[in-house]
């Protein structure tokens, strides 16, 4: 488990385009890691819409975004194109990222028991270091709670 004051994993991804996005691609850079269930679903539409439509401001703030799922390339090129999300969105098919900072493990919908992505946000400084983890997101405010 992650915590405040942890240097952020090693990992290895694609974005939604096919490219090769690892953590030295953050190095030097003030990351918002935010990951999320599924593509196009109404919590995680409305988390991406809240960072879409305050990307200005976290760009002020000096913020790279990015989102995580284990949703294909292909699904994320179609969600970005639906809501122009102006951020790039990694894929995780094999899960290693997710568990890796921690977003897989047990969640309960609907009274039943089940294993998939939980919702979290890491805000990341340029030396690595995890400066923020957001467990309890909102996702219709999500930007206000990162800013």
């Amino acid at each position: 488990m992650l915590n405040t004051g942890d240097r952020m994993p090693a990992f290895r991804v694609q974005d939604q385009d096919g490219n090769e996005v690892t953590d030295k691609d953050f190095e030097g850079k003030k990351i918002v890691l935010y990951f999320y269930p599924k593509d196009s679903t109404p919590g995680c539409t409305a988390e991406a819409c809240s960072l879409r439509d305050n990307f200005g401001e976290l760009r002020a703030a000096g913020y790279e975004v990015y989102g995580v799922s284990k949703d294909s390339a292909a699904s994320h090129t179609r969600f970005r194109e639906k809501y122009s999300l102006p951020f790039t969105l990694l894929s995780d098919p094999s899960t290693e990222m997710l568990r890796a900072f921690g977003a897989w493990g047990e969640k309960k919908m609907y009274g039943k028991v089940t294993e998939g992505t939980l919702r979290k946000t890491f805000i990341i400084s340029e030396t690595g270091t995890i400066e923020r983890i957001i467990d309890k997101v909102d996702t219709k405010n999500h930007a206000a709670q990162i800013l």
